[in-house]
């Protein structure tokens, strides 16, 4: 797993035990983590499996605007990868 992985799912790890975010969020930013840590698919394949959550939590209503702000630069760090 390169740094970049590591640093994303730090992040997330952050994100996740945060009690303002909501439930449903939480779980997938879960989600999002458990793909980053699978060793059997390619870089790219998790890459865009968790832009896609990453996209659709970014977009939730309920989500506080500073943890917004972290989903959208994680984001940017993907695009990179890419």
């Amino acid at each position: 797993m390169n740094e970049e992985f590591i640093n994303i799912i730090s992040t997330l790890s952050v994100i996740k035990g945060d009690d303002s975010v909501p439930k449903n969020v939480r779980s997938k930013i879960d989600n999002a983590i458990n793909c980053l840590n699978n060793d059997s698919k390619e870089a790219c394949l998790k890459v865009d499996e968790i832009l896609e959550e990453l996209d659709e939590i970014s977009n939730d209503p309920n989500l506080p605007n500073y943890t917004r702000v972290e989903i959208l630069n994680i984001i940017g760090l993907l695009g990179g990868i890419q």
